[in-house]
């Protein structure tokens, strides 16, 4: 029987490049986004033609708890289970301000979807995975969370957003010490400057910053380097790394003189 992942934001950006590398090693797919499934009935029919993926869309905003509730009821009622959550979706702010000017209502906004979304996501499903597990004890199921450099590299201009990223990074060790007695293990992808529609408006400023030296390897990153990561760990390749920060920055974070 194939695996299912639900992959949050997994219709654009970041998220389309792991449901593509996950298509391509034979997932069933359960995809969210904010978007009406008219919207994202190209993309569901790419995959599912290319990939020959079974591919389901489910609408809803994480950060609203009776949407939260409604997804994770129709993502079980498709495939009776889900092996792996991949908490991917996420905003930047809707304006980049000092952190002196920081409004409420962006930091509301940025850590609803980007913290609270996940990590009560994570709650409602992990709670299903525990018993999952139990019943079918060699099967595999895990949590991914797909954070940010932000959560360690400090940005003035985007203070909630890096505030919310690091929150992340304590969730996985969180869950991941929970879920440790049940086997199920919990991982952080941490992307570094990866090409998608977010980073669109900033595109010229980080070309330039690669170009000189930013990163190790000079380019942007790309969604299916991201994706290759998170199918490294949904194959079992880690399996004794429960908790632990796979890095996919192209050595942004290496510290050199």
């Amino acid at each position: 029987m194939a695996k299912v992942a639900m992959i949050t934001g997994g219709t654009r950006g970041i998220g389309l490049g792991i449901a593509q590398t996950l298509a391509k090693e034979g997932w069933h797919l359960i995809l969210n986004g904010m978007r009406g499934e008219q919207a994202v009935t190209h993309v569901m029919q790419e995959l599912r033609e290319k990939h020959d993926a079974t591919v389901n869309y489910v609408q809803g905003n994480i950060s609203d708890t009776s949407d939260r509730d409604r997804m994770v009821q129709e993502a079980t009622a498709i495939h009776g289970m889900i092996h792996a959550l991949v908490n991917n979706a996420g905003v930047a702010p809707s304006a980049r301000l000092d952190v002196l000017e920081t409004t409420e209502e962006s930091y509301d906004r940025v850590m609803q979807i980007n913290l609270k979304g996940p990590f009560f996501l994570s709650q409602e499903i992990a709670n299903k995975m525990v018993s999952w597990k139990a019943e079918n004890p060699d099967d595999l199921y895990a949590i991914v969370n797909i954070g940010s450099i932000s959560a360690t590299i400090a940005s003035i201009s985007r203070a909630e957003y890096c505030i919310s990223k690091a929150g992340m990074a304590m969730m996985t060790e969180l869950f991941a010490i929970r879920l440790g007695e049940s086997n199920i293990p919990v991982y952080e992808i941490r992307p570094g400057i990866i090409e998608t529609d977010m980073t669109s408006g900033v595109k010229a400023k980080y070309d330039k910053l690669i170009e000189d030296g930013l990163t190790v390897q000079r380019r942007w990153g790309q969604p299916e380097d991201v994706g290759r990561a998170v199918a490294s760990v949904l194959r079992g390749d880690l399996p004794y790394s429960t908790g632990q920060v796979i890095m996919v920055d192209g050595g942004l974070t290496l510290n050199r003189l």
